[in-house]
């Protein structure tokens, strides 16, 4: 067997056997098959495809490539991943309440990249806050409280970070396959038993139609499936970004606001929809609208604020930021948005803000950039909202005068309002 037969087979539109799949991961991983040959293999998947049964072999064998978590000592660990969105601070939400409903929560996270943030980013926000540390320390923390947040530091699925990366770098990342196989491998290895995908359309995600996000949702629930993990999806729409707040402070704030009970309507919904099902699915209510009013109970009677204050403390962060967020840093420059016109928001391009958050540091295009963690943009109308003519519609947070007033202009040309 070589990686050049393989190439052929796909380039002619045939099906990959499992130890064709296996041989080119092992083999990619390892160092064997050059870049250029795996890039070859991957834009012939990106063109022709391939079916429940390759993408799941190619799923397993990432998998495989590196650690695996072992979680059953924990019992049942329910796990939640968003495809990618602009201003998506839900898992800041969501996981404390379900950890104060009584459902181990072990969670690891990644990182933003492009216009999309990432929740490690975010929890790195608060002053000591601890990302990286060891499978045991990560294990015992939710054995202690319930919960635990981290970055992905172990070995997990390593060939998903060589595919990813040439993905990114030959325009091949929105492919199904791929973007499945890259997904359910590192939920798979990471431990949980039982997953609950939050699967975005629009703008603001991968997949712009729902008709495409639900084809992805049904390949990654028949995966799960296949790999004896129960797995339910639900579908977001992401044509604007979730909540008021992009950048990774500001949405930090905006999550302490929402466990304190200020939740806005839209990151409600999904942070409702996805809990519910994340409580049926570990067998703690079968009534969804039940298990939703008893998360909306855990944040009137602050149990959810407790439980994520007691996830900062014992991860080393400084609670007193939690307790006031007047305590984190400001940017140098906070310029309002103002309207010239009178009439209502009839668009607002969730891709365009969140390329306008990283134009402004609160994003990174390489994985080795650094951001900016107060910089970001806070959204005052958003798509029905009504505006007066000289109304402030939302405020830029920048640390460069420049790049602030650049991006006021950019934003009041992102609005669309008649």
């Amino acid at each position: 067997m070589n990686v050049q037969e393989i190439i052929a087979k796909k380039r002619d539109k045939s099906k990959l056997n499992k130890e064709e799949i296996e041989f080119f991961v092992t083999n990619y991983t390892n160092g064997n098959i050059t870049d250029y040959q795996a890039a070859a293999l991957i834009m012939a998947i990106y063109i022709n495809g391939m079916d429940e049964e390759e993408t799941t072999n190619l799923t397993i064998s990432m998998t495989n490539s590196g650690d695996i978590l072992d979680l059953s000592e924990l019992g049942n660990v329910v796990d939640k991943h968003s495809t990618g969105g602009v201003g998506d601070k839900v898992t800041l939400i969501l996981t404390p309440i379900i950890s104060s409903l009584g459902l181990p929560v072990a969670k690891m996270s990644g990182r933003g990249l492009g216009y999309t943030g990432g929740t490690i980013d975010k929890l790195e926000t608060i002053p000591g806050y601890n990302v990286n540390i060891s499978e045991e320390k990560f294990k015992e923390n939710v054995k202690k409280i319930g919960i635990s947040l981290i970055g992905q530091t172990l070995n997990l699925a390593p060939a998903d970070k060589k595919i990813y990366a040439l993905r990114d770098a030959t325009s091949t990342t929105e492919s199904i396959p791929l973007i499945a196989s890259s997904i359910m491998s590192k939920k798979i290895a990471a431990g949980a038993n039982k997953i609950v995908l939050d699967v975005t359309y629009g703008s603001g995600a991968f997949m712009k139609t729902k008709e495409k996000a639900q084809e992805l949702a049904d390949t990654m629930v028949r995966i799960g499936k296949l790999a004896n993990r129960e797995t339910v999806a639900v579908l977001t729409p992401m044509e604007q970004p979730l909540g008021k707040s992009v950048g990774n402070a500001l949405e930090v704030i905006e999550a302490i606001e929402a466990l304190k009970g200020n939740i806005k309507e839209d990151v409600k919904d999904v942070v409702l929809e996805l809990g519910s099902n994340m409580l049926k699915l570990a067998g703690k209510g079968n009534n969804l609208e039940e298990n939703k009013n008893r998360m909306l109970e855990n944040i009137k009677n602050g149990r959810a604020l407790e439980k994520f204050k007691e996830l900062v403390a014992n991860q080393g962060g400084d609670v007193s930021y939690i307790e006031d967020t007047n305590k984190f840093k400001k940017a140098k420059f906070i310029l309002p948005v103002i309207s010239k016109v009178q009439g209502k928001v009839k668009e607002l391009n969730a891709e365009q803000i969140g390329k306008l958050s990283v134009f402004l540091g609160a994003g990174r295009i390489k994985k080795e950039d650094k951001i900016e963690k107060e910089v970001g943009i806070i959204l005052n109308k958003k798509i029905g909202d009504k505006v007066e003519k000289e109304e402030i519609m939302a405020y830029i947070h920048a640390n460069n005068e420049e790049k602030a007033k650049e991006a006021v202009e950019r934003l009041s040309e992102i609005y669309q309002i008649n």
